[in-house]
């Protein structure tokens, strides 16, 4: 990620908040609100906020007497949330060492941030001494890649026609699909008794186009991939064959999306 500027990240972000967030990861916000039992005037920390669209639901559930951080690694990202949702306290720092007190939240929440984490152990450690006595954990993580055969489909075409790498990237996101590996990760971290509840949701691409721009876009870069545009087009005219049986009758792609829900409460 370092070798890009922080323009250059902020416009992979803003591709990111255009193309990947009403595809895949707005529609978790309020659950994962819900999973945490947010409640007007509490204190709140989004971990990996991203361009801020958990912090921004969470913003609007604990209300003028509460307060939301976000904290994220990138300043691209975190351009992008301040332009959207000044009133927000974000914050750039890593999860691995999270910038904040001990016990100083009522609920610390990460939404699709905790297979990208270099060290997940140490970020859950982290998230759980931020968190007060009695408060509430709740992280959300991509089902397995084996559910997804709409991204089976794409990894083989990357690795295919441009390098075995982009296809290993593309998996990244999806690499903590298995439950019984997340308990005993979160009980590694010294966090009793998660509980992990999958829930189905959809992925929605208005075009097979956006599909393949969205990770080529938003999330290639960050990753250290650029593909230029004769890399781009041939992917895309593949894409269009190999994903007939996921699009409409209007050319958008859709698929279920299982993404497991963690909760626990700090002891």
């Amino acid at each position: 990620m370092s070798h890009l500027s922080v323009q250059e990240l902020e416009k992979v972000a803003e591709a990111y908040e255009q193309l990947l967030a009403p595809a895949l990861f707005e529609q978790w916000a309020d659950r994962l609100a819900d999973a945490a039992e947010i409640q007007p005037g509490q204190r709140v920390l989004d971990v990996a906020c991203g361009t801020g669209i958990l912090a921004r639901t969470l913003a609007s559930r604990v209300g003028e007497s509460g307060a939301v951080s976000g904290v994220d690694i990138n300043p691209g990202m975190l351009a992008v949330a301040k332009r959207n949702s000044p009133g927000i306290e974000w914050q750039e720092g890593s999860a691995e060492a999270l910038p904040y007190d001990d016990d100083q939240f009522d609920a610390v929440l990460c939404q699709l941030g905790l297979m990208l984490f270099s060290a997940p152990e140490t970020a859950l450690r982290e998230m759980k001494r931020v968190l007060k006595p009695g408060g509430h954990l709740a992280l959300a993580v991509f089902g397995s890649f084996d559910q997804l055969p709409a991204y089976a489909t794409m990894a083989s075409i990357y690795e295919r026609l441009i390098d075995p790498g982009v296809g290993n990237a593309l998996q990244l996101p999806f690499s903590m699909g298995n439950k019984d590996r997340l308990a005993s990760l979160f009980e590694e971290a010294g966090i009793q008794a998660p509980v992990i509840i999958t829930h189905e949701g959809t992925a929605h691409f208005d075009s097979v186009r956006n599909m393949v721009l969205a990770d080529i876009k938003g999330w290639f870069p960050f990753a250290g991939i650029e593909l230029g545009e004769s890399a781009t087009e041939a992917v895309v005219k593949e894409a269009s064959k190999e994903l007939a049986s996921f699009q409409t009758s209007q050319g958008a792609v859709e698929f279920k999306l299982p993404v497991h829900f963690i909760t626990a409460t700090k002891a």
